[in-house]
């Protein structure tokens, strides 16, 4: 061990992959190597929208970050979601607190809904729109309620407590 020279126990990195500048793909936003010269990217369609929900506490972060998530609505519960549309300028906003949210694709397998299908709609925690004919509310329900609200010979909640109150006290 003596007798060898210092630069011999150096570990040399052989296996480290050097990238030529004319080898390079520039998207939006960032730069691409791809790993072999001629490949190229399948295509895939993005979603229009993306699910955004805060995973970590918003305590103890800079304030840039809190101004980002006070920007996307996240600074309450834990849990909140946020539906964001997938554009680069939010984008860029989201890579700089992608350490606190957890970013899903929203998927539409039912398909986009309609004009008028908005009633039966719901997302679920996995990013799926789901369009459910069930969910629909039946328009002689909403007239029902409606009536039933409106109706005059229903006693009012302050009138109905006052003589509830009244009969309780009077104990016959």
């Amino acid at each position: 061990m003596a007798g060898r020279p210092l630069f011999a126990f150096v570990r040399t990195n052989y296996f480290c992959k050097r990238y030529k500048f004319n080898e390079r793909v520039k998207y939006h936003g960032f730069t691409y190597y791809p790993r072999f010269p001629d490949q190229k990217d399948p295509p895939y369609e993005p979603t229009k929208l993306l699910m955004v929900q805060r995973v970590k506490p918003v305590k103890g972060n800079p304030y840039w970050d809190k101004k980002l998530l006070k920007h996307f609505r996240l600074d309450g519960k834990q849990n909140d979601i946020a539906v964001v549309k997938n554009i680069p300028e939010v984008n860029a906003m989201l890579w700089k607190i992608k350490h606190l949210v957890k970013i899903t694709p929203i998927q539409c397998p039912d398909g986009m809904p309609e004009e008028g299908d908005f009633e039966g709609t719901y997302l679920t925690e996995y990013g799926e729109f789901r369009v459910s004919s069930r969910l629909k509310i039946d328009p002689k329900q909403i007239e029902a309620t409606e009536t039933f609200i409106k109706d005059e010979r229903k006693f009012d909640v302050e009138t109905l407590r006052k003589l509830l109150r009244l009969k309780w006290l009077s104990g016959w």
